[in-house]
């Protein structure tokens, strides 16, 4: 019997692609734009779930956030600094 489940998929921005990691199941994608990373993430987590033994539904990980305070240099005091 086939189910659905919802999974969480976090995307950023690597140079010219796109990275998609399922912070579920510890998969990673790439694509050229945010909706094909997603698509191919989706992909690689159906294919992920065929091949292995994997008890579903998965607990979501706990997500927050968090407040650093640092002192950015300017981009002449980084050069100045090499």
């Amino acid at each position: 019997m086939k189910e659905t489940f919802t999974l969480t998929a976090i995307v950023n921005k690597k140079e010219e692609s796109y990275e998609s990691l399922c912070l579920e199941l510890d998969v990673t994608s790439r694509g050229e734009t945010i909706e094909e990373a997603v698509t191919n993430l989706k992909e690689a987590v159906e294919l992920n779930l065929e091949n292995e033994d994997i008890t579903l539904p998965i607990k979501r990980p706990f997500m927050t956030t968090f407040e650093v305070t640092a002192q950015r240099k300017t981009k002449k005091q980084r050069k100045e600094s090499q």
